[in-house]
C-alpha cells in the first residue's frame, strides 16, 4: 500500500505541535522546580546539550552534509539544514568579528514560542528557548569544535528578533597516539 499524498507532511507538523506544547510544559515544569532563571537556563542548556551530543548523528545520517571546511560554512550548515531539518525554519547568518570566528543566527520566527506570548514579569531573565544554545554546543563539540553559544536577542523580551551567537572558540585537539 502506498501513502497518500501529503500524509507526511501532516504527520511532520503534528510532531512539530507536539514538540512546543511538550517544550512548553517543561519549561513550565522547571519555572516551578527551581526559584531562580538562572537555574532553569542551566538546566535548559545542560538538557540541550545532551540532546545536541546525540541528534548530530541522526543530523550527518540524513542530512548527507561534507566536511565543513571554515566556521562560516558550519555556521550557514546550522541554519541552512539543521534548523530546517529540526525545526522547519531557515535563520539568517550574519559574521559579527573581523576574525570570522563569531557568528549569530537570527530567526524572524521562533517555532519554539508559537504558543507563548510574553514572558511573565517575574520572569524577565528567563532565556525560554535556552535549550536550542544547548543543542547547538552540544552538536558542535561532537564533531571537534568547542563553542560558546548564547541567546542575544529574543522576541519574548521585547526585541524584534531572536539572535543567537555563536562563538567558536577554537578547534578541538585531535590527538593522536604515537606506537612507541
Amino acid at each position: 500500500m502506498s501513502r497518500p499524498p501529503g500524509r507526511k507532511q501532516e504527520n511532520h507538523k503534528i510532531s512539530r505541535e507536539l514538540l512546543v506544547l511538550t517544550y512548553g510544559a517543561l519549561v513550565a515544569q522547571l519555572c516551578k522546580d527551581y526559584e531562580k532563571d538562572e537555574d532553569v537556563n542551566t538546566c535548559l542548556d545542560r538538557m540541550g546539550y545532551g540532546i545536541g551530543i546525540r541528534l548530530i548523528d541522526d543530523f550527518l545520517a540524513h542530512s548527507a552534509v561534507t566536511k565543513c571546511r571554515s566556521y562560516s560554512e558550519t555556521a550557514d550548515m546550522i541554519a541552512q539544514v539543521a534548523f530546517k531539518m529540526y525545526l522547519g525554519v531557515t535563520p539568517s547568518v550574519s559574521c559579527s568579528s573581523a576574525a570570522g570566528n563569531e557568528f549569530s543566527l537570527i530567526l524572524d520566527k521562533n517555532p519554539l514560542v508559537d504558543f507563548v506570548e510574553e514572558l511573565p514579569a517575574e520572569r524577565a531573565s528567563l532565556c525560554y528557548c535556552n535549550l536550542l544554545c544547548g543543542v547547538i554546543r552540544g552538536a558542535l563539540e561532537m564533531v571537534h569544535l568547542a563553542a560558546e553559544v548564547t541567546f542575544l536577542q529574543d522576541r519574548l523580551k521585547g526585541d524584534a528578533v531572536t539572535e543567537i551567537g555563536i562563538t567558536f572558540l577554537r578547534k578541538a585537539e585531535d590527538r593522536k597516539h604515537k606506537r612507541k
